[in-house]
């Protein structure tokens, strides 16, 4: 029996996030192009500056990010490397707080301010209850990370975004999972007056039939639940111990395994 674990829900092959930091005012505009185009993504917001030029509001977040994910950026914005380790579990924890009351739903993701970390930062992360954190450092690919603490993203959107995007459209599916992650700040379109860029991306990538929009913590979820699946000695009785359903192809074929279900793999061909 062949299984492979290459499956987004609902048996897609490829999946699309988009990450933008800061949450400046320029961030309605930019969830205003993602939500005409239906693409999902995830917003880490500083709550020291909220409320201040040029951030958005604290009473416009829930409602502005609806349908995305809020996640932590640090209170204020620091270089986490140049501060105690006891001012970075404040920073992030703060920022989770003030975020978690905004949002009214556990806030789980992070990206490093300036993109700067070390090994002891990344080591206390799980500790502070950050499942993922995502970093600068862009590999032009479309793997999925072995190491969602430090996850790298496809590109910056200033760094050929149609290209590669027209890439991962034609990338012809080998049995292995596609991810394609952006990330930028909404001020750099206004700065730039480049909007059409992001526009014309969302317009290439809305609405293919085998890609997952997704946030970020959407995509961690599911491949926590994916690598968590239990199976038999034989390989043939599978487990689903997550709260999520997820998919997986067994002998080329699409098989749904449920929250909590128990599947005889045998029976489903």
């Amino acid at each position: 029996m062949d299984i492979k674990f290459d499956l987004f829900p609902f048996g897609k092959t490829k999946a699309l996030t988009m990450s933008y930091d800061d949450g400046q005012i320029f961030d309605r505009k930019l969830v205003e192009i993602f939500n005409e185009y239906g693409i999902k993504g995830t917003f880490h917001l500083n709550s020291g500056n909220l409320g201040r030029e040029p951030f958005i509001s604290p009473d416009e977040v829930a409602k502005l990010y609806e349908g995305h994910e809020v996640a932590v950026h640090t209170k204020t914005h620091p270089f986490l490397d140049c501060i105690p380790l006891e001012a970075v579990v404040e920073e992030i924890l703060e920022d989770r707080k003030n975020l978690e009351r905004l949002v009214g739903y556990p806030v789980k993701g992070m990206s490093y301010p300036y993109g700067v970390y070390n090994e002891e930062i990344v080591n206390i992360l799980p500790s502070l209850g950050i499942e993922y954190a995502r970093t600068v450092n862009s590999h032009h690919d479309f793997r999925i990370p072995s190491n969602f603490l430090t996850w790298a993203p496809t590109c910056h959107h200033d760094d050929n975004l149609l290209e590669l995007g027209r890439k991962f459209l034609e990338y012809e599916y080998k049995g292995k999972l596609k991810l394609m992650y952006v990330w930028g700040h909404s001020f750099e379109f206004e700065r730039k007056n480049n909007w059409h860029l992001i526009e014309s991306f969302c317009k290439l990538m809305s609405g293919k039939d085998d890609i997952w929009y997704a946030t970020n913590i959407e995509i961690v979820r599911y491949i926590k639940a994916l690598r968590s699946l239990q199976f038999s000695a034989n390989g043939d009785i599978v487990y689903n111990p997550s709260a999520i359903s997820v998919w997986i192809s067994v002998n080329g074929q699409s098989v749904k395994i449920k929250s909590g279900e128990i599947v005889n793999l045998q029976g489903q061909l």
